[in-house]
Order: C-alpha cells, then structure tokens, then sequence
C-alpha cells in the first residue's frame, strides 16, 4: 500500500497532538482559533474551509473564497471521525496504513460518512480532555493537517496558562 500522509508515524502523531493541548479552550478560545486560521489562511491565499467546535457546538465556520461546497461534506466527515476516534484525521489514516489496511474497509464505515483524511484534529483542553474539535478542507491532506497543527501552535503560544 502507498502511504499518501507524509512519511507520518502514529507515534509521531500521538505526540504532535499532546504537544497542542491547550491549558483551557472554551468559547472564546474557539472563536480565537478561528478567526486565527482564517486569517493565516487569508494572508496565504488558501481556498478553505474552516470549523472549530467547542463541545459539539459548532463555534466558528469560514468558506474562504475559492473554497468548493465538496469542503462542506469533507468537514462533516473528518468531524465524525475524530469524534468517533478521539485522534486526528491523519493519525487515524496512517494507523491503518501502518497495518496495511483501508480504514473504510477495515472498520466497515461508510466512505460517505467517514473520511480518515487530515484536516481533522481533536482539541484538548489540560486536566480536562477532548473539548472540540478544528477542521480544514480544501489542501491536499497533509497540507490540511499541517495548517490545523500550526494554528493550534499558534494559539497556545499566545495563552497564559
């Protein structure tokens, strides 16, 4: 099986996604992020689409110009399996590759319903755990995850604890 996530290990992944815990993440720190991506995305001339939720809420939503209405659904798929997987798009594909399987076959989910895509990345909030969620469409999906990693980069930066 071809990888298509990067050269991306499910270690490094599960690292990565400890490393943007956040030390809180309610409402405000939703819209922040969102109002973060969309502007990082501006400034790079990037057709997205953004969503950020906050305890299954939807908080923060941006079509960017260019972005197509496919984006819509690939959001909606990508948010379900990081709710299902508590893990990123991208780590749940690549932990399927490293297997040497197919995530839609291998766990029997509709293609139509998941995507193990990246673009998709669980928030976590420190002492609390799972909070909301980010997700990007409209890159190639390791592009999609790099920019949701890097805003949640970002945003902690700028936190006090």
């Amino acid at each position: 099986m071809t990888t298509t996530t990067g050269g991306y290990t499910s270690e490094a992944l599960a690292a990565e996604q400890a490393e943007v815990e956040l030390p809180r993440f309610g409402l405000a720190e939703a819209v922040a992020l969102g109002l973060l991506a969309t502007d990082r995305a501006i400034s790079q001339e990037l057709a997205v689409v953004i969503q950020v939720v906050h305890t299954g809420r939807v908080a923060y939503r941006a079509a960017l110009p260019g972005s197509l209405p496919d984006s819509d659904e690939w959001i909606e798929r990508k948010r379900r399996t990081v709710e299902r997987f508590h893990r990123s798009t991208l780590a749940t594909r690549v932990r399927y590759e490293e297997r040497g399987t197919d995530f839609n076959e291998s766990t029997g989910l509709s293609e139509l319903e998941y995507a193990a895509h990246g673009g998709g990345m669980p928030i976590v909030a420190a002492g609390v755990g799972i909070v909301g969620g980010c997700y990007v469409s409209g890159l190639p999906q390791v592009e999609d995850h790099q920019f949701v990693v890097g805003c949640l980069r970002e945003l902690k930066t700028g936190m006090r604890a």
